[in-house]
């Protein structure tokens, strides 16, 4: 069996085994489960929030895009092989 087939499987198997346990604790536990996993949902949007955050306050900003006095873009080097090719 190739590994990513077996890791597939592994999958399938942990995640019907996730199911079953969670409906279980659910069954005798029901508002302590329900309270950590909504925790747990708050908890993790939150945190990439904080880390969207953190990337764009921690990036440096891109340099500035120059431009002519004229207040017109410089032509791009396709623009101007096309003109040579062209006139």
């Amino acid at each position: 069996m190739d590994k990513d087939k077996l890791i597939g499987v592994l999958l399938v198997i942990g995640g019907i085994a996730g199911i079953v346990i969670y409906g279980l604790l659910l069954w005798n536990y029901t508002m302590t489960v329900l309270a950590i996993t909504a925790f747990v949902a708050v908890a993790a949007i939150l945190g990439i929030v904080a880390w969207i955050g953190w990337t764009m306050a921690t990036t440096p900003p891109p340099p500035p895009i120059e431009v002519e006095a004229s207040g017109e873009e410089k032509p791009s080097e396709e623009s101007k092989a096309g003109e040579a090719k062209s006139g």
